[in-house]
């Protein structure tokens, strides 16, 4: 008899990094059936451990060991494991791993709804709140917990939460199925271009990612010069089709085609969009609320809707004056170009001629910069800063880690004064439109916590973005805003990576307000716009010349160039989520687009057209994590805003005061996570709370209002 102990399936690891390659869609299919089984087992066991205390007449005080240990332990095996598939397919999609993971969502989200209306944790948990003696830490985990559990339906009995957990389940089904036909409907379209006409105006770096994605989709001759080049509809090749194609005809089409992805009649998200907002509404009701917003907001820092309302309000009384100047400018521009759009601006003329606004009034091209920034040199740009800032060295570990596609990247994060370990993270930069989702994410691999054995664990990050990928011997070469993207996602992985909190359930981003989540992030991309920063890492790839300073005195020029716009573009978003989560119902006498289009007249300043079904699209609200919490970004640039101020104050160029306030940063608000309360970390920073002033003055809309 063999005495050999078997590892393992590599989904049921539980632990440290995952084996990325060995996690297949019949692993999935096989064992999280076996995962949820011995799960189900070991809350039993709890559950009867913790009745049996809770019966037992003056007996010993419930400890927080006995009761959150256990619960922890637990909800962290299922996290890592479905952690891992979700992770997977967001960036490795497949039909299989599609379909396995479909299958198995209904089971995970019945344990988790099993866990979370426990009556008797519930009570242990109360117990444990009751009795006081925690530090400020344990007692605001334990109140998120106990909410939580509120929220997820455990006061509600028999019948009733029969009826929620079947919408519950059923809101993630949807969710999941509104997310993919997004997916399908964008890798679905494509156009392709066969003469040098249809690609006037491009660049060259498009023209070669068109050639390249032609060249997979078949025409295996295909090249930058001499096409065909295929345009499709993931960002890297829309967004910048739509900025420097001077056909007008293919601008309209592609246009068109991107905002009405997913919502043709047969195969849309139309249907789904009511049946969630349904759902949603009828959630919140049999939980005592009046509607979705409340629910979400209960567990936000803003205090209400008309709170979130009241800042929506004054940052679109701010925008919407300067957004019709900019049109307006937009529109003289085309006039004095001779062009037929001037009389009649549309939607897929405006980044075009923004373009070329901005290039006229800055002698700014984003395109001619893309050779400064080559990625090699923006992460070493990057990491310097955060050794700068934060004290912190970041190095290559290549080959240390498992990596799910030849593209990612895995580093080590050390102390820069004790050499210490701290952190890991893993970055996959480039897009993959078949496989992998658009936009730019960043997510948990582990967590800081103490194992079973009371060794630390350390955690680790993915980083995930969709910038262009190297064409041939040239390597990423990135665009000013693919720069800013990738910092804003790092800030999220610093808030992960150097938390010092000790309790898991409040570690790095873990029990942060959603509203307040996005502070770290959005506060790095300011770091772009800092000399010393942007100066230090524009290397021309090929001759390692430096940017010349008037493209710098350029991008810090343009930095507001259609400011009001964006903001106005944002708060519409905010704004649709908003009231579609608080005031639309299925008897309200209008579409959840109808009230879209309502909430437009004031929050746009060239009219959706008809074709635009943008909300089929919105997978944030409806797919992601943000319903009722659009305005997050928004709330949270305040913060962020703010906080960079406290740099401009001491002085950028002051090297002694900007360390000094970099640490006090990573000591506050990427240290304590969510130990306490945003803006008691704010206050800790700041010494003062939030003021917008920042965001406004950021933004150049100081003096647009009214």
């Amino acid at each position: 008899m063999s005495s050999t102990l078997q590892s393992p399936p590599a989904l049921l690891a539980g632990e440290g990094l995952p084996r990325f390659e060995a996690i297949t869609p019949e692993q999935v299919s096989e064992h999280m059936p076996e995962l949820l089984l011995h799960l189900e087992a070991e809350l039993d066991a709890v559950e009867a451990a913790l009745a049996a205390r809770l019966a037992a007449a003056g007996g010993e005080p419930l400890g927080w060991a006995e009761v959150m240990d256990p619960l922890h332990r637990l909800g962290e095996r299922l996290r890592w494991s479905w952690g891992v598939v979700s992770h997977l397919t967001g960036v490795c999609n497949s039909p299989e791993l599609r379909e396995a993971h479909a299958a198995q969502q209904a089971a995970v989200v019945a344990f988790g709804n099993r866990a979370g209306q426990s009556r008797t944790i519930f009570e242990a948990l109360r117990r444990l709140q009751a009795q006081g003696g925690l530090d400020a830490t344990q007692e605001r985990i334990l109140a998120a917990e106990i909410r939580d559990m509120e929220l997820r339906g455990v006061g509600l009995d028999g019948e009733a939460q029969g009826t929620f957990n079947a919408a519950s389940q059923e809101l993630a089904e949807l969710a999941t199925g509104f997310g993919n036909r997004v997916l399908d409907a964008t890798n679905g379209w494509t156009l392709k271009l066969t003469i040098p006409e249809e690609v006037e105006g491009l660049p060259e770096s498009l023209k070669g990612l068109l050639a390249e994605a032609a060249r997979q989709g078949g025409d295996a001759e295909a090249t930058a010069a001499d096409g065909p080049w295929l345009l499709g509809l993931d960002f890297p090749r829309f967004g910048p089709f739509l900025k420097y194609s001077r056909r007008r005809d293919l601008r309209e089409i592609a246009y068109k085609a991107h905002v009405s992805r997913a919502s043709g009649e047969s195969d849309g998200n139309w249907p789904t969009i009511e049946r969630i907002l349904t759902l949603r509404r009828e959630q919140a009701q049999r939980l005592g609320y009046g509607s979705w917003a409340e629910v979400s907001l209960a567990a936000k820092m803003a205090r209400s809707v008309d709170e979130v309302e009241g800042l929506l309000e004054d940052l679109r009384a701010a925008a919407y004056p300067a957004a019709e100047k900019e049109l307006e400018a937009l529109r003289t521009c085309t006039a004095r170009h001779g062009a037929p759009e001037a009389a009649d601006l549309k939607p897929w003329d405006v980044s075009f001629w923004a373009e070329v606004l901005r290039q006229e009034t800055f002698e700014l091209d984003s395109e001619a910069l893309r050779p400064w920034f080559p990625l090699p040199r923006v992460l070493e740009g990057l990491f310097g800063l955060c050794d700068r800032l934060f004290g912190i060295r970041i190095r290559p570990a290549d080959g240390e880690a498992p990596v799910w596609h030849p593209d990612v990247r895995f580093f080590r994060v050390e102390d820069a004064g004790s050499g210490e370990p701290i952190a890991a993270f893993y970055l996959d930069p480039y897009s993959r439109p078949g496989s992998k989702r658009g936009g730019a994410w960043m997510d948990e691999c582990l967590v800081r916590s103490l194992d079973a054995a009371g060794r630390p664990v350390l955690p680790v990050a993915y980083l995930v973005c969709n910038q262009s990928p190297p064409v041939g011997d040239t390597p990423s070469l990135m665009t000013f805003e693919e720069v800013e993207t990738l910092f804003h996602e790092f800030g999220h992985g610093l808030q992960h990576m150097l938390t010092t909190v000790e309790r898991p359930q409040a570690a790095g981003i873990n029990n942060v307000e959603w509203d307040a989540v996005e502070l770290p992030s959005q506060f790095m991309e300011n770091w772009c716009y800092d000399h010393a920063t942007l100066m230090g890492m524009a290397r021309h790839w090929q001759t390692g010349e430096p940017l010349p300073e008037t493209e710098f005195a350029k991008l810090q020029a343009a930095r507001t160039f259609m400011g009001g716009s964006a903001t106005l573009r944002q708060v519409h978003f905010a704004l649709t989520d908003l009231r579609l989560h608080s005031q639309w119902t299925p008897d309200c006498g209008k579409t959840p687009e109808q009230l879209r289009r309502e909430i437009a007249a004031t929050t746009t300043v060239l009219e959706p057209i008809e074709e635009d079904a943008f909300l089929c699209s919105f997978s944030h609200i409806f797919a992601g994590g943000y319903s009722a919490g659009y305005y997050s970004y928004k709330w949270a640039e305040v913060l962020s805003a703010d906080a960079f101020s406290a740099f401009e104050e001491v002085g950028l160029e002051n090297e002694e005061a900007i360390q000094e306030t970099g640490r006090r940063f990573r000591d506050t608000v990427l240290s304590l996570g969510g130990s306490r309360h945003p803006s008691e970390v704010f206050e800790s920073f700041r010494g003062r709370s939030p003021s917008p002033e920042a965001l406004i003055r950021h933004t150049g809309l100081v003096g647009a209002k009214g």
